[in-house]
């Protein structure tokens, strides 16, 4: 992996001025399908897929910046913009997977992992470092359909959020500081459709999110990671594994508890449904790589035939 920097790239307070690297990964790698996870729905204000470029706003210590990804040739060109400009640059190698190490997973065992493995050979595992985006993400998503966590996401990050520069096809914001979201009204989380015992989880956590961060990049497995963020009041299996998945591209996180996954998996590997139990033990063979093999699986095309209507989204603000 070379990450080359551009002799003419401006220096980093000269924030409304792009600043251009290009990232020449060692190994086939899918650009959208390794960076779309991140997206939470087709009008997330934090990210924009355009044809063939990815483009992202995001918080750094330095500022805000908006990065924009196209590949082209075996090669990642990116441009950012914004105070965060330079730490947005350092980050494109991480979010195209240049730390997921896939060397040891062997899929061939399995008929349909090892044709998706084949088929799609450029997909790796993303991270953004961003522990409180994700867990604040993570935990909008509990127990609420898809639809719903994305309308609430895009409502509190566009009306909290901090506006990103640069050209992007649409208007981007970044997602709230902690503190912002600590502050965030009771009014404004009923609003968005945020039912009060994920608001306060979210609040709580935002209170101690700088050690959360810390503890969690500490943290060596994925036991250890689970136990720092489900000792927080709110956090279960479920969206531990979701911030784990975004946030340090952990290859072994299996989000338990999902309402569509244990079905998935299990009709993907034996035709028959089953239950998280039965997810668990399926998935024990490929112990350390267990979100490769989920990742394959949603790839596959192996979906059941829907057997009755989908979750109705329930929405219990008053008129």
């Amino acid at each position: 992996m070379t990450l080359a920097a551009d002799p003419a790239a401006l220096p980093a307070d000269a924030s409304d001025e792009p600043r251009t690297t290009t990232y020449r990964p060692r190994h086939p790698l899918d650009l959208l399908a390794t960076v779309g996870i991140l997206q939470r729905g087709r009008r997330d204000p934090t990210m924009a897929i355009d044809g063939p470029v990815i483009w992202r706003a995001l918080r750094t210590p330095a500022g805000i910046a908006t990065l924009a990804l196209r590949a082209a040739g075996g090669e990642v060109r990116a441009t950012a913009w914004g105070a965060g400009a330079g730490e947005a640059l350092a980050q494109v190698p991480r979010l195209c997977g240049a730390e997921d190490d896939p060397s040891d997973f062997d899929p061939s065992s399995h008929p349909l992992l090892a044709a998706t493995a084949r088929r799609r050979p450029g997909v790796r595992l993303t991270r953004t470092d961003a522990v409180f985006d994700a867990l604040a993400g993570a935990t909008i998503e509990q127990k609420v359909t898809g639809l719903q966590a994305f309308g609430a996401w895009r409502a509190l990050v566009t009306r909290f959020g901090d506006p990103a520069p640069g050209p992007a096809p649409r208007p981007l914001q970044a997602a709230p500081s902690a503190e912002t979201w600590r502050r965030i009204p009771s009014w404004a989380w009923h609003r968005a459709g945020v039912e009060p015992p994920q608001a306060r989880t979210i609040v709580r956590a935002a209170e101690r999110a700088p050690s959360i961060a810390r503890a969690l990049h500490s943290a060596l497995d994925g036991p250890a990671r689970d136990a720092v963020l489900t000792s927080l009041p709110g956090i279960g299996a479920w969206t531990a594994a979701e911030t784990r998945i975004r946030a340090l591209g952990d290859p072994d996180a299996v989000s338990v508890g999902d309402y569509h996954l244990a079905h998935e998996v299990g009709y993907a590997l034996t035709g028959r449904r089953t239950d998280d139990a039965g997810m668990l033990a399926l998935l024990a063979p490929w112990s350390g790589h267990r979100q490769r093999v989920v990742r394959l699986i949603r790839m596959s095309g192996a979906i059941e035939p829907r057997r009755g209507p989908r979750l109705a989204p329930e929405d219990h603000r008053r008129r």
